[in-house]
């Protein structure tokens, strides 16, 4: 007869692979994936694991009921992903979310230095004992898969990944994503994809990898360098929200999509703009979208100077007009070429 705890641990890897069947995920990515661009990346591909941006443990302790754990129905396969450095805080944090999530996730790799001065994030893998407490802790209250996302150590000296994710393998972690750089690295320089490989042969959960796969030519580059099980996309969405489907397709049929053109671009903008002003409010919504237009906007003669004029905009109309204007001069360019 089965060990119960042995049945369960195979059920939980059957649900992992059904959620990471697409081998494409959304990373997460702090003020950039909210609801507005999860749902519609989730309109472009139906498959692909979501992920929510980093949810802090304290913050959501104080406060339930946040925009930031908003979902809709078709959102899943979706990961909820919380840090923090406090194993009891986190796990209740987890079991409250069980009730939006098909997984959890625990950041153990932002570097930015607010995260890992409060001994979060990155700092967690200069700390494996308390990221094992952290996983055996949450991974005891939650029915639904837990997983953990790193880096390849915090600098070029202290490269513990692969005992690391093997300590998270043994704290009860069922699934692994790491991003190819050392947390001294930030995001600079060029993840070492074939470092990953590595991890992939000493682990038996799946490992995703993650940084610099911005297209469907370096998303089959880094799955052919790291032997990973799939690729977590992070910037590369950015100005284009089709890229994950984009790959899917292209490792699932082995059918190459061409990018968006500058039409789709726009009207992208456009679309993600609308969005967030009807799930934020106009003023904060377009404040909030600003950020997007050096990703939307770009790669014709002209960008930078419309860029600056879009930034100095707070009424949708003016911008949607601004935003007209560009399709229509560049049509006359091409029209003139």
């Amino acid at each position: 007869m089965q060990n119960p705890e042995s049945k369960n641990c195979d059920l939980l890897q059957d649900k992992v692979k059904t959620l990471i069947s697409s081998r494409v995920s959304l990373a997460p990515m702090a003020g950039i994936t909210d609801f507005v661009l999860r749902s519609i990346v989730r309109e472009y591909s139906p498959t692909c694991l979501l992920t929510t941006e980093m949810i802090s443990s304290e913050a959501l302790t104080q406060v339930k009921d946040t925009d930031i754990v908003a979902r809709a129905e078709n959102h899943s396969p979706i990961s909820y992903q919380l840090s923090g450095h406090k194993p009891e805080m986190i796990a209740d944090c987890a079991v409250y979310l069980q009730k939006y999530a098909d997984m959890v996730d625990i950041n153990m790799g932002c570097p930015v230095n607010k995260v890992v001065k409060g001994t979060d994030g990155a700092a967690l893998m200069r700390n494996p004992d308390l990221a094992q407490n952290i996983v055996r802790t949450v991974k005891s209250k939650i029915q639904i898969p837990l997983s953990v996302k790193f880096r390849l150590g915090y600098t070029a000296d202290e490269m513990n990944y692969v005992e690391y994710g093997q300590k998270m393998q043994e704290a009860g972690a069922d699934f692994i994503t790491i991003h190819a750089r050392t947390r001294a690295q930030m995001y600079g320089g060029k993840a070492d994809w074939k470092k990953i490989a590595e991890l992939k042969r000493n682990v038996d959960i799946p490992v995703f990898a993650n940084g610099d796969v911005v297209s469907i030519e370096t998303a089959e580059q880094c799955l052919e360098e790291s032997n990973a099980d799939g690729v977590a996309v992070g910037r590369g969405v950015l100005g284009d929200p089709s890229l994950l489907y984009r790959i899917e397709r292209y490792i699932n049929k082995g059918e190459y999509l061409p990018s968006p053109s500058l039409e789709d671009k726009i009207n992208g903008i456009k679309e993600l703009l609308t969005r967030e002003t009807e799930f934020r409010g106009e003023l904060v919504g377009i404040k909030f979208t600003r950020k997007f237009y050096p990703y939307y906007v770009n790669g014709f003669s002209g960008a930078s100077k419309y860029r600056g004029a879009l930034v100095t905009l707070d009424n949708k109309k003016e911008i949607f007009s601004l935003l007209d204007r560009i399709i229509l001069e560049h049509s006359n360019s091409n029209m003139i070429k």
